[in-house]
């Protein structure tokens, strides 16, 4: 993370080496591949607790995330009180209520219908845990000078996937919320006025009549979504 005074180049011997030789690399890129198709993004939930040092985990992992200059401009909320879980979903609610009733396009609302989402949020009460992923706009420092971060979309949303992937490998699931505008979210997570909220992810076990929709099966195969150009 950027630090005043910190401005020159020190490099470290690469200190830890995870390569593989290129069969087990294959197998393993494979496996993963595997793995990740059994990800799904799910309304349904169960009460079941979950543990916080697993969410903690999670977010760190997330943290690991590279960002531009290590400036890591995010920030994680982690929510497990009921009286806050139920004051962002109303929230949630009064804005998807604006948004079926006019603020979005007849092609827009057209795209949603096979997914199935509506203006009830009821994962956002039911999950035991939701995670607030905030974006900073900039940075400040311990004397409270700012300094501006750099790549702030693309360094948010490579840690936002790191999360959902390390959610996955702890066996539970979660569904990417995108809040627009939700401002009152920074004043209700006690973050400052600098930070962005970008997305909430309710986290937690799937309810036992948990389904998906069968839309969200459909993956563009690989050949329109990879190109490679060969010596």
């Amino acid at each position: 993370m950027y630090r005043k005074g910190e401005v020159s180049y020190q490099p470290l011997p690469l200190p830890d080496r995870v390569q593989l030789d290129e069969g087990a690399s294959q197998a393993a890129a494979e496996s993963f591949l595997s793995y990740m198709k059994k990800r799904h993004s799910v309304r349904d939930y169960s009460t079941r607790p979950v543990p916080e040092a697993v969410i903690a985990a999670c977010i760190a992992a997330a943290g690991t995330a590279p960002s531009g200059a290590n400036h890591q401009p995010w920030h994680f909320v982690a929510i497990a009180d009921p009286a806050m879980k139920a004051r962002i979903r109303e929230g949630a609610e009064e804005e998807e209520r604006a948004f079926y009733q006019g603020g979005a396009s007849d092609e827009w609302l057209a795209a949603l219908e096979p997914i199935g989402t509506g203006v009830a949020k009821p994962h956002l009460t039911d999950a035991p845990w939701l995670i607030v992923v905030f974006a900073q706009r900039y940075g400040v420092t311990q004397d409270g000078s700012r300094y501006k971060n750099y790549y702030v979309p693309e360094s948010v949303g490579i840690a936002t996937g790191l999360l959902i992937a390390a959610i996955h490998h702890a066996g539970l699931v979660c569904l990417e919320h995108t809040p627009n505008p939700m401002k009152f979210l920074g004043p209700l997570c006690g973050r400052p006025e600098h930070e962005k909220p970008v997305m909430i992810l309710p986290v937690g076990y799937p309810a036992e009549s948990a389904t998906v929709p069968a839309v969200a099966k459909r993956k563009k195969p690989l050949g329109e979504i990879m190109s490679v150009f060969r010596p």
